[in-house]
């Protein structure tokens, strides 16, 4: 029998995903005897031409991490858009943005200007940006290029089917490649892996069915009953609002719940379906009551939209010209010097 063709491509992002797919272990011999790897430009030596001279349709399935943020990466996403049978979003970067996209929040110059280039340990005094392309003797030197915003890959090329997760466990991912293997892959536009309930079905922690704090904690502030629902003890957990599939593995820890698995499914907003859930476990307060213990989270967009900003309702705030279709070659950058592109 002829060999399933996988790639693996890895945009903006940590790498944890391609470190999920090492983490299979013995499971990668088994892959290996009906899968030939023809792109891993991570773990081996591949170049962008030999994807480029593959026929429309060569690759059988990518798993493409990371989230969209530079036109390298939107350049990519077309290109095995094109070439690949079944493009799969794998991890939470690509399936929803993930870290990066809270940089939306003030966008790409304010991450620029302010995280790499405007720390006091920066030695710039001149406040000289980087430039996009920079024309040499040679010839003209390229950098990939920031767009206003970071960008699902869905939201940039059609996507098949979504491996959430921050990583993606190991587990789910030998079922989502098994199903692959096996030839029985659903119907496309769902999730690979997981399981139909959220997170606060599969956590064995006791609830009481009401939220009784005077203010949320951060985790570091409180050593919490092992027994006892983590938010009904003040600590913002997003297990009600987070798709299951990793085995509730962080509250079975002490740690709550961060959202990485995205929206459960139905739910458009994981950040307004947090929200709602601890408003909800409030019931029988007073509005004003309400109100202040929840002004008491620290960072509420980085809290109810660590992982999902990218794919909520708020992702559309700013306009990209990588997202309109022009071509985006530079960035200028507020502070830098007359003429300092990026």
């Amino acid at each position: 029998m002829e060999k399933l063709k996988l790639a693996v491509y890895w945009a903006s992002s940590c790498g944890g995903c391609d470190i999920s797919l090492v983490e299979l272990g013995e499971h990668l011999l088994e892959l290996a005897r009906v899968a030939d790897i023809v792109f891993w430009p991570c773990a081996m030596d591949f170049k962008y031409a030999d994807v480029e001279a593959m026929p429309d349709g060569h690759i059988d399935v990518t798993l493409f991490n990371g989230a969209i943020r530079t036109d390298e990466d939107a350049h990519i996403a077309h290109l095995l858009r094109a070439k690949s049978r079944v493009l799969i979003a794998y991890g939470s970067c690509a399936t929803e943005g993930c870290i990066p996209a809270l940089a939306n929040i003030k966008g790409a110059d304010h991450a620029l200007a302010r995280a790499a280039f405007g720390e006091p340990t920066t030695d710039n005094p001149g406040g000289t940006m980087f430039q996009g392309r920079y024309a040499m003797p040679e010839g003209v030197l390229t950098l990939p290029v920031l767009g206003t915003q970071v960008r699902t890959l869905s939201q940039v090329v059609p996507v098949q089917y979504s491996i959430p997760g921050c990583p993606p466990s190991h587990e789910q991912v030998w079922q989502a490649l098994n199903a692959v293997i096996e030839g029985r892959l659903p119907e496309p536009g769902g999730l690979l892996g997981v399981d139909a309930r959220t997170v606060c079905d599969q956590c064995p922690r006791v609830r009481e069915g009401k939220i009784r704090v005077e203010r949320f904690l951060r985790p570091h502030e409180v050593i919490p009953d092992p027994e006892r629902c983590l938010l009904e003890q003040g600590l913002v957990c997003a297990g009600p609002a987070t798709h299951a599939g990793c085995g509730a593995l962080c509250v079975k820890a002490g740690m709550p719940c961060r959202g990485c698995y995205g929206a459960p499914d139905g739910i458009l907003d994981q950040g307004a379906e947090l929200l709602d859930a601890i408003v909800a476990g409030m019931a029988g307060e007073s509005d004003e009551e309400i109100r202040r213990v929840v002004s008491t989270i620290v960072d509420p967009v980085g809290t109810f939209y660590r992982f999902s900003l990218a794919a909520s309702l708020l992702h559309g705030l700013k306009t990209s010209p990588l997202e309109s279709g022009a071509t985006c070659e530079t960035q200028r950058i507020p502070g830098g010097r007359e003429g300092d592109v990026a």
